[in-house]
């Protein structure tokens, strides 16, 4: 695949309720979002962009080029969807530049970026187009639908009817092994930023048809223990320098 024809992007903005400052704060000598920046540098993408309303990621994507795209305020509460926030960015892009053949989406909080399962995405899109997209997984049995729970009542019940999982024991692995989209790489075709709507939920950015690039772990930081986790994760794997 042409080279010129992948672009990446990368999000975040201002105000986070959950975790204040979650997407620029400093994270093993580097601030959130940078690490989003330099992975796209790295595998050599020209054209970057930044849908953003925080003028600190705004400045930090300056020093790699990146394309600010200015995201409006009704896109920038905490009730805004992702989903509303790619679409917006993706019109903005092409009327920026030409129309992209697959897009690197990244998140300003989510540090735990492997450039070599970006490069498996791109390979396995270009040469299998009824993907959609190629999403990272993490294998985490400890959270299985088995275990999840909710209280109701002031009583603890199961989350989801235990008669729809086969195997169920107090074993962790027995119902299967258990992947969660962890959204540290996600490659993802123009298609699906143009059929939005026709995803699958919860993350409509998938498209139809996901790849799955298997991950050690990861995730998206939302609370403070997040954080120590994927800077251990940076200290083993980030190579990128």
């Amino acid at each position: 695949m042409d080279k010129d024809k992948i672009f990446a992007l990368l999000i975040g903005k201002k105000k986070s309720t959950g975790f204040p400052g979650k997407n620029i704060m400093n994270i093993n000598g580097l601030p959130s979002c940078e690490y989003g920046f330099k992975a796209a540098t790295k595998i050599g993408i020209k054209n970057i962009f930044v849908s953003t309303d925080c003028e600190t990621i705004s400045k930090i994507g300056s020093k790699y080029s990146a394309n600010l795209i200015k995201r409006p305020p009704n896109l920038a509460t905490p009730d805004s969807l992702t989903e509303d926030v790619l679409v917006h960015a993706y019109k903005e892009i092409i009327k920026i530049k030409k129309k992209p053949e697959i897009i690197v989406l990244l998140f300003a909080n989510n540090p735990a970026i492997s450039i070599d399962l970006i490069l498996e995405g791109i390979k396995k899109l270009s040469e299998d187009k009824t993907y959609d997209s190629a999403f990272s997984v993490s294998k985490y049995n400890m959270f299985s639908p088995t275990r999840a729970r909710k209280i109701n009542n002031d009583k603890i019940e199961s989350f989801i009817p235990l008669n729809l999982i086969g195997n169920v024991s107090s074993i962790r692995s027995s119902q299967g092994d258990v992947y969660f989209c962890d959204l540290s790489v996600q490659v993802i075709r123009s298609r699906v930023f143009e059929n939005m709507s026709e995803g699958m939920q919860p993350f409509q950015w998938m498209g139809k048809k996901s790849y799955p690039l298997k991950n050690s772990y990861g995730f998206d930081i939302d609370e403070e223990w997040q954080k120590t986790a994927i800077e251990v994760w940076l200290k083993n794997n980030w190579k990128y320098e």
